[in-house]
């Protein structure tokens, strides 16, 4: 984990489920980050960025959503957004595939500096399943980081491995860091299209 990362998952500590925050880079089944620079000011980056329905415009797998409870884009909001997977998508792996809805709690939310929301499971709990994006100013605009971080097993990570071998669980985790690391990566990049054209 680099000081960058450590530095922004530190902001997790108000968040009460992070229990064990002090061995974070330890425990974490999936820790990575994208970053780039944006032609555009944090503020302006992160009025895009919170607004959780225009997600399809630059998701590799969320098309888009509604808010459900609370007030939408503040911490407690629940957003429910509507996902596809491609079947090729580490196609050796029982994962969803197809279309299927997720409802995620926002956890952080400081204009032009920090957007987070948690993944809920199937009885409407936060679980230490977290996706971010964290803002600086910097020279012409800014520089968005965009990360996932999941602690302990999610409810759909526990069901996707619950068959698997030892070997077959290494090899997942293995693939499906590199199907994020790409995901953040395509991520950013569509967002710093969608901005810098406006």
């Amino acid at each position: 984990m680099t000081d960058t990362e450590l530095e922004n998952f530190k902001n997790f500590k108000d968040f009460k489920n992070f229990e064990n925050f002090e061995n974070l880079e330890n425990t974490a089944l999936f820790q990575v980050s994208a970053e780039t620079h944006v032609h555009a000011s944090a503020d302006e980056v992160y009025a895009t960025i919170s607004d959780l329905p225009r997600s399809g415009e630059w998701s590799v797998e969320c098309t888009g959503g509604q808010w459900v409870q609370g007030i939408p884009g503040t911490v407690g909001a629940v957003f429910r957004g509507e996902n596809h997977r491609r079947a090729d998508v580490v196609a050796w792996a029982p994962v969803v595939r197809g279309a299927w809805t997720t409802d995620s709690e926002v956890v952080a939310a400081e204009p032009g500096r920090s957007f987070r929301w948690a993944i809920r499971d199937s009885s409407g709990r936060r679980q230490e399943s977290v996706w971010s994006f964290d803002l600086k100013a910097a020279d012409d605009g800014c520089v968005l980081v965009h990360s996932f971080w999941m602690g302990a097993p999610t409810e759909g990570i526990r069901g996707i491995t619950a068959d698997l071998d030892a070997h077959e669980k290494q090899r997942f985790f293995s693939d499906w860091t590199a199907k994020l690391t790409a995901d953040l990566a395509a991520t950013v990049h569509r967002i710093k299209q969608v901005v810098e054209r406006t």
